[in-house]
């Protein structure tokens, strides 16, 4: 007799020997739930067994996805905006928010005496 649990788990180990799989993958291929998934993998890399391979981008395009094959290789580092980046997307979605308050005629952007233009709120 075998186990279903003993299963799913050789299913699991087979699949990060041959391929770079995320844990939903892994979920879906082995019939494992994801939290499930996510525990065997989280407990192969605390103990050495498993390194990340690499990370896939989530749907705001940040990396935080990680990718498991066993092994024990050095994790992949993960890619990261640039305090740059990250102030520039602040700003513009500030200067949407008042492109829209303009717009919806709750704001106004005036000049200010050292050149700037300054967005200011009606009231």
């Amino acid at each position: 007799m075998v186990k279903v649990n003993a299963i799913a788990q050789a299913l699991l180990i087979k699949y990060l020997l041959e391929g770079t799989y995320t844990c939903q993958e892994l979920a879906d291929l082995t019939g494992l739930h994801y939290v499930t998934v996510l525990h065997y993998t989280r407990e192969l890399h605390k103990r050495g067994a498993a390194h990340i391979c690499m990370w896939d981008k989530d749907k705001r395009g940040r990396d935080l996805v990680k990718i498991y094959k066993i092994g024990n290789a050095p994790d992949a580092k993960r890619k990261k905006a640039s305090a740059a980046d990250r102030q520039r997307r602040y700003r513009e979605k500030k200067k949407a928010a008042q492109m829209v308050q303009v717009v919806a005629g709750n704001g106004s952007f005036e000049a200010r005496d050292n050149g700037r233009v300054a967005f200011k709120v009606s009231e």
